[in-house]
């Protein structure tokens, strides 16, 4: 990728691993470019034969602090549409992904971080899916990808506080797969697709298929609906105050309009 890229591809050869890294720092917000690049990145790897592993990780103090709803870009907030299509390309990936989760993931950056097949996390990492503490429908496919993962009853319950979790609680809940310490979480990321990539790569990817037959179509499906509730969410009071409220660290006053 080229170095004006929000995201940087890595390529291993020997250890027939790629590393697809995140570039901006230090909060690493989402929006439709940087999901192109990723995509794209992810799919160049798919056309490589002798990668058998993804690394997914991110420079910077977050992993990914999800959308910026401060910015004076009203895009994803005006209509997300172009932005969650390519973020659903990501979930057509072939290969496995291990993404080293060494900061915040927040919102879509949890989203983000569920796009793969295991995360290697640390203590100091801190996981919200805080949409509707924002004021706003959950979306990236969360309304399937996280209860898919930990069970409907704690995916509702980060759903409907907003709560912020630690990596440790993370790993407890079954949202991180490893826990490692904050300097070592790529280190122990890479280790983890180094092992993968030792089996043969035709078992892998035909067993991980089997494993997620269909999976993308759903998640494709359930985000259609996502999209369709937060267009009607946007324009409200409630999600300008829920966003003013984050803004300003004190918290919300809803009033149901």
């Amino acid at each position: 990728m080229e170095n004006t890229s929000p995201v940087t591809l890595r390529r291993m050869p020997q250890e027939h691993v790629a590393h697809v890294v995140l570039r901006r720092p230090p909060h690493n917000h989402v929006d439709v470019d940087g999901m192109a690049a990723l995509a794209d990145a992810f799919e160049q790897i798919d056309g490589d034969d002798d990668c058998r592993a993804i690394v997914l990780a991110a420079e910077g103090k977050s992993f990914c602090a999800g959308a910026d709803f401060g910015t004076p870009d009203p895009s994803i907030r005006r209509d997300p549409s172009p932005f969650y299509r390519q973020a659903m390309r990501l979930f057509r990936t072939r290969k496995p992904i291990v993404a080293a989760v060494h900061g915040a993931a927040i919102g879509a950056g949890v989203g983000l971080a569920l796009v793969a097949d295991f995360r290697v996390t640390c203590r100091e990492a801190r996981f919200s899916v805080n949409f509707n503490r924002l004021g706003f429908h959950p979306g990236f496919g969360l309304s399937l990808t996280l209860p898919r993962l930990i069970g409907e009853q704690r995916a509702a319950l980060l759903f409907y506080t907003g709560r912020r979790i630690d990596g440790a609680t993370a790993v407890e809940m079954g949202l991180a797969d490893e826990l490692a310490e904050q300097a070592d979480v790529l280190a122990r990321a890479h280790a983890l697709a180094c092992e993968i990539a030792v089996s043969a790569p035709l078992a892998v990817e035909s067993t991980r298929a089997t494993l997620r037959a269909g999976l993308a179509d759903r998640i494709a499906q359930i985000n259609r609906h996502e999209l369709e509730v937060q267009l009607t969410q946007f324009p409200t009071e409630d999600f300008r105050e829920g966003v003013a409220a984050t803004a300003e660290r004190r918290l919300p006053n809803f009033q149901r309009r």
